[in-house]
């Protein structure tokens, strides 16, 4: 199988690594079991299949779906997909490189660019997952405000109460933020944003620039992405990529103190997916947001 086999028969690819016809490496990516592949062209590609191999219904088409909608914008790299399946994905791959301030200059003017597209509604045509959970997406005029609470904050609130990753404290303080989100601002009208965007997700290429992965994209609020950067050490040229970005596209004001809220979000994700290890930081984001 060379490049133009697969481009014409992609639903072909399961069954020629079943068979062990393409060279398989395992890489360690995250929830999903990922690979590169080796075409006989020396095209290399890199997939993901779902461990037990029953994919979650819509996880692939939903990741597939977003990082499409995101390199339509055509403002910051994101790799081409080239099979979507029920039971996997692939797509371009991307050589890793060191990012640096050159690339995180750009990385930031192209992600105002992005965000600059728009989206219709807050939500997405698609139904949404991020990471092992799904994302109710269904399309909202908004305003973003309750639209985060009830979409992005609730759902996972509950899942992390019932699973007990969180106490009944810690949902209290939540639910306090839910309560008053129409006090904190910064409303603006639906970006296009990555959705899932925490270091993790910017791969910086040998190319010398910085790539957007594993998305959970949709119509939301520009900040949540810029916010989501600084999660968990922070990627690499944080304060380049931030002024980088102002220069393209000025951020509203107050937006340094809105960013524990839009943390919230993938904090609690976080919490509902993987347990406690994240209540502290979801109390502290949301003891943040209730401090001014």
């Amino acid at each position: 199988m060379d490049m133009a086999y697969l481009r014409a028969h992609p639903e072909h690819l399961p069954t020629f690594l079943t068979h062990q016809r393409i060279r398989e490496t395992p890489v360690h990516r995250g929830v999903s079991s990922a690979s590169r592949l080796t075409l006989d062209d020396g095209t290399s590609l890199f997939a993901k299949t779902w461990p037990d191999g029953d994919a979650p219904a819509g996880l692939f088409a939903a990741e597939a779906a977003g990082l499409r909608w995101l390199r339509e914008a055509g403002a910051v790299a994101v790799p081409e997909i080239l099979v979507a399946l029920p039971e996997m994905i692939a797509m371009e791959w991307v050589e890793p490189g060191d990012g640096g301030r050159q690339a995180a200059e750009e990385f930031g003017r192209g992600l105002a660019a992005l965000h600059r597209r728009g989206a219709e509604a807050f939500g997405a045509p698609w139904t949404g997952w991020i990471g092992p959970l799904p994302l109710d997406n269904t399309p909202s005029p908004g305003p973003w405000g309750a639209w985060f609470a009830e979409r992005r904050l609730l759902p996972y609130l509950r899942i992390s109460v019932d699973r007990g990753a969180l106490s009944g404290g810690d949902a209290a303080v939540v639910e306090e933020v839910i309560k008053g989100i129409d006090g904190y601002g910064g409303e603006e009208p639906p970006a296009r944003i990555h959705g899932d965007l925490w270091p993790g997700n910017v791969l910086w290429g040998a190319d010398g620039r910085g790539w957007l992965v594993d998305p959970a994209a949709h119509g939301g609020h520009r900040e949540t992405d810029l916010a989501t950067l600084g999660l968990f050490g922070g990627v690499s040229w944080l304060d380049v990529i931030l002024a980088a970005y102002q220069e393209e596209w000025a951020l509203g004001d107050g937006w340094r103190g809105r960013v524990p809220l839009h943390r919230l979000h993938l904090l609690l994700v976080h919490t509902a997916a993987f347990g406690a290890g994240y209540r502290g930081a979801v109390r502290e984001a949301a003891e943040a947001v209730l401090r001014g």
